[in-house]
């Protein structure tokens, strides 16, 4: 038997150009017992969907014995308030707070302990006239003489 038709089908459909009534066909001709050998992989593309709804359905005696196994008769749904809700965020929002202020104390006491220890350790030394000369030059050059001289004298 000649199957070009089907053949040709199954070419527009991998095309996306088959209408439904042309799927319909597909899913009719897959779906019977003799498909021959060379079309037999694309069996299952067309006939899983027919094959899912054969295929037992939950259904009311279910649900009863599921429950008679759990032992309860009805299921009571709880109410939630919206504290309840937000308590994860109310939380998340102390541990930030937290951090946040741990973080700012340690920030203003490493700055009040050591001002002066940090700027000899960076090589700066701040004068008291507000000007900062660096310790590791060795030489400084005045700009109005233009001559250079020792740093510290």
């Amino acid at each position: 038997m000649d199957y070009k038709y089907i053949e040709q089908l199954l070419e527009r459909y991998w095309l996306c150009e088959t209408s439904l009534e042309e799927e319909r066909i597909l899913r009719t001709f897959f779906s019977q017992e003799n498909v021959p050998v060379s079309l037999l992989p694309y069996k299952d593309l067309f006939t899983y969907e027919h094959q899912s709804l054969e295929e037992e359905k939950l259904d009311k005696e279910f649900d009863r014995q599921m429950m008679e196994l759990v032992g309860e008769d009805t299921v009571k749904a709880r109410r939630i308030s919206l504290t309840e809700r937000l308590k994860p965020l109310f939380k998340a929002a102390a541990i930030v707070a937290i951090f946040l202020t741990l973080g700012n104390a340690m920030q203003v006491a490493m700055q009040s302990d050591q001002p002066d220890e940090l700027n000899m350790a960076e090589g700066y030394v701040e004068a008291t006239d507000g000007v900062s000369v660096a310790i590791a030059d060795t030489t400084h050059q005045d700009s109005m003489k233009m001559t250079e001289g020792p740093l510290l004298k």
